[in-house]
Parts: structure tokens; C-alpha cells; sequence
């Protein structure tokens, strides 16, 4: 039941990149609209993979005489609630994000206020700061372990 990366990948990859047009303004009404959808459509992906594990938890749950047997199942049901938690937190940073576009605070860096940029929105929709704030950020986590 569980799905492979790749197959994820292309769930989540799986829009039409936003095509600027000549003299449009950076993060436009169509443009704020266009990650919208992408947040939505990823956040319905999300719910509906909630689903899937809720189903095939309760179907597959057995008492199995084999405590092998029976450690396997326990450590499948054990990952798919850590993916399934990794994705809840997803999905509130989705819905931050989504509240951001809404009170059209979306696009722009927290920490030094420039573009972020569209190709890396597209990558990663939720993202809050620019590609030189991120890497700053990393460098410090590393050096400081925090």
C-alpha cells in the first residue's frame, strides 16, 4: 500500500509551470492564483493518502500467531504513521501558506524581502525564504547543530 518516491514525485510534480507573461508584475492576481491551485491540488493529494492508510490500516490489521509475523506489521503500520505524520505537518504549513496567499504575503522573503522566485516556488510551494536565505540558514544549522 505504501507508494514508492517515485511515484510521489509525480503526484507532486504532475502542473503546468506558471508562464509569466510579457510586463507581468511578480506575484500578479494569476500568478497567486496558480500556486493556490498547486497548494490545493497537493493538500487534496495529501487527504486522500490520509484516507488510503486509515483503510488499509483497519483491513490489514490481523492478530497474527507469529510474533515475525506480527513485528512486521506493527513496523509497516509504524512507518506509514510517521509519513502520514510528516505529512499532517505538511499539510498545516500547505494551509499557512494558503493564509499567506490570501492576505497576499506570499513570494517574498521573510528574512531579507526579496522574490523568492517562481521556478522555486514551484519546487517547493510552502518555501518562505529566497535560495541564498535558505542556504545561509543550513550553513548556520550545520556549524551550530541547531
Amino acid at each position: 500500500m505504501a507508494n514508492t518516491a517515485e511515484q510521489q514525485r509525480e503526484r507532486f510534480t504532475n502542473f503546468t509551470p506558471y508562464e509569466m507573461k510579457k510586463g507581468e508584475e511578480y506575484m500578479s492576481d494569476d500568478m497567486l492564483q496558480h500556486f493556490k491551485g498547486l497548494l490545493l491540488q497537493w493538500k487534496q493529494e495529501l487527504m486522500e493518502e490520509v484516507d488510503r492508510t486509515m483503510h488499509h490500516m483497519q483491513e490489514d490489521a490481523a492478530n497474527y500467531a507469529d510474533p515475525s509475523d506480527r513485528a512486521t506489521q506493527e513496523e509497516e503500520f509504524s512507518l506509514e504513521l510517521r509519513t502520514r505524520d510528516r505529512e499532517r505537518k505538511l499539510i498545516k504549513k500547505i494551509d499557512k501558506t494558503i493564509d499567506r496567499i490570501d492576505k497576499d504575503d506570499y513570494g517574498f522573503c521573510d528574512q531579507c524581502g526579496v522574490e523568492i522566485g517562481t521556478r522555486r516556488l514551484e519546487a517547493r510551494p510552502t518555501a518562505t525564504l529566497c535560495i541564498d536565505c535558505k542556504t545561509l540558514a543550513e550553513i548556520r544549522e550545520k556549524q551550530t547543530g541547531i
